[in-house]
């Protein structure tokens, strides 16, 4: 069977989503999560963005040992050298070059003629092709662009050097037979095709994305760009998880295969949910929380019977394993390590101790603790950030005939207790502004959401939050069977990445380009 390669572009594209920003350490752990998961290309991110992106880069490249690290730049020299800077180090370095082709991007943006195109990305390749020997050319907007003319730039790349040929459907306006149709001409057309790999990179905003993609593979496409859960601009992404599903379960029909290791796909996905903080929908294909419940009777008599009448894949295929073993608070530790084993989780005694002390609070609060509620303690505490400020405790008054007030405990890293008292126009808002006076950051609350991460009266609920301060942004999560605990964890949480990310110089400047 044909292989189809992964290009994974949740860290680089994903984190274009309205309200992402992730810094070097969850950036680090995503990458780490996507080499478990055997994608085998990696972009890390846009280094020229900002010297925080370079460095957010650099890190990846460092430590990924297994899959490509990639960096994107634009068709100038000053980028490429950006993406030289970031990548040393890197065991498979790869610049990702991009120039915009289509008539409307060419008049309305480069103000450019298609000569002046085609010199400006034969130029960069060139100058690419000094440092790196791996190079892949995207025409952004291919699309949208003349068949004729994108024959003609990728004829020339190949020659030029590029290595791989990468064709966006950067707006999502293609449907499947029309974005296949590119691929087969280009197959028939270009000279030197067959010494290249020919890319797909599509967006979902008609919700076509990987419907086109696999219409690319159908057509002679060699590797699928994408991010996990389907983020990204917009509407996002093509959601990879899908792709290697597709692929997997329709082999007869495809002919062709990713080397995904498919049973890290939820972890995967929870991972990027979590750091992003971006709730994945409960209907969303492979990995969304109802793709293998059933409601209805027919379905479940059917399902009873034989699970194939109503279930196309395993639940098991993705990492998604239903437990036997029943946690509660009369567990032992030896009974829990067990359980992280067998979902996945590889930690060291000092972090099973911790989480089995967060395992046990939690058991006294509820009869029993799901899967759901040990992922959800976990991931909360993968992602290390200094902890400047922590709560202690926290006091309410509230009465709806009353104005609440919130009283907190806040113990700082130099060991000092902070106790501050607010009014506010509710409960959230007097702990946060009670949060404020301990700690004397002046932010903006951007957003607030909560969702819970479990079922039934005691279930956890989960806290996201983004402060702003300035030109910086940052996340906040908390976990408690407290709502109102749960968002005090988070605004804490987010405070403290904030003032962590005042160390990091250099504003990122990506809002202001079109990028693929």
């Amino acid at each position: 069977m044909r292989k189809i390669y992964i290009f994974d572009t949740t860290l680089r594209d994903g984190e274009q989503s309205p309200g992402v920003n992730l810094n070097t350490q969850e950036k680090v752990e995503i990458a780490l999560q996507l080499e478990k998961l055997a994608v085998d290309r990696i972009e890390a991110g846009f280094p020229a963005a900002s010297p925080g992106d370079l460095a957010a880069v650099n890190a990846v490249a460092r430590i990924i040992k297994n899959a490509s690290v990639i960096g994107l730049a634009r068709s100038r020299e000053q980028d490429i050298e950006a993406v030289r800077e970031a990548l040393i180090g890197a065991q498979d370095p790869c610049i990702h070059l991009f120039l915009a082709t289509s008539p409307i991007h060419r008049k309305h943006k480069l103000r450019m003629e298609k000569q002046q195109v085609l010199e400006t990305a034969e130029a960069a390749i060139k100058y690419a092709k000094k440092y790196f020997s791996k190079i892949e050319f995207s025409p952004e907007d291919a699309g949208r662009t003349e068949l004729d003319f994108l024959c003609e730039i990728t004829a020339m790349a190949i020659r030029a050097g590029a290595t791989v040929i990468n064709i966006p459907d950067t707006v999502g306006y293609m449907n499947p037979s029309e974005f296949g149709n590119i691929f087969k001409v280009l197959r028939e057309n270009v000279p030197g095709i067959e010494k290249i790999q020919l890319s797909a990179h599509c967006h979902d905003d008609l919700g076509m994305a990987t419907a086109n993609a696999l219409a690319a593979v159908l057509n002679g496409a060699d590797q699928i760009e994408g991010t996990i859960n389907g983020i990204g601009e917009r509407a996002g992404n093509t959601s990879l998880e899908e792709v290697a599903m597709a692929l997997e379960t329709r082999q007869e029909f495809f002919q062709a295969k990713t080397n995904l290791v498919l049973n890290e796909i939820y972890r995967t996905s929870r991972l990027v949910s979590k750091l992003t903080g971006m709730v994945v929908p409960g209907n969303k294909a492979i990995v969304g929380a109802n793709a293998f419940a059933h409601e209805s009777g027919i379905h479940q008599d059917g399902m009873l019977k034989e699970k194939t009448t109503y279930e196309i894949m395993s639940p098991d295929t993705i990492g998604l394993k239903e437990s036997k073993l029943v946690l509660g608070k009369h567990s032992g530790r030896h009974a829990f390590r067990e359980k992280l084993i067998d979902m996945g989780y590889e930690l060291n005694d000092d972090q099973v101790n911790a989480a089995f002390a967060k395992f046990k609070d939690l058991a006294d609060k509820k009869k029993e603790v799901s899967d759901e509620d040990i992922r959800a303690l976990i991931e909360e505490k993968l992602i290390a950030t200094p902890e400047l400020f922590a709560l202690d405790t926290l006091q309410l008054s509230y009465g709806n005939q009353s104005v609440p007030t919130a009283t907190v405990r806040i113990h700082t890293m130099d060991g000092l207790i902070l106790d501050e008292v607010a009014l506010g126009n509710g409960s959230v808002d007097a702990i946060y502004k009670a949060i404020d006076k301990a700690t004397k950051e002046e932010v903006e609350l951007e957003d607030y959401s909560i969702k819970s991460v479990t079922h039934g009266k005691d279930a956890l609920g989960e806290v996201h939050v983004v402060l702003k301060q300035n030109d910086i942004t940052a996340q906040g999560r908390g976990v408690s069977t407290d709502i109102l605990e749960a968002s005090a964890k988070a605004y804490i949480d987010a405070v403290n990445r904030l003032i962590d990310k005042r160390k990091v110089p250099g504003p990122s400047n990506r809002g202001n380009m079109t990028l693929i």
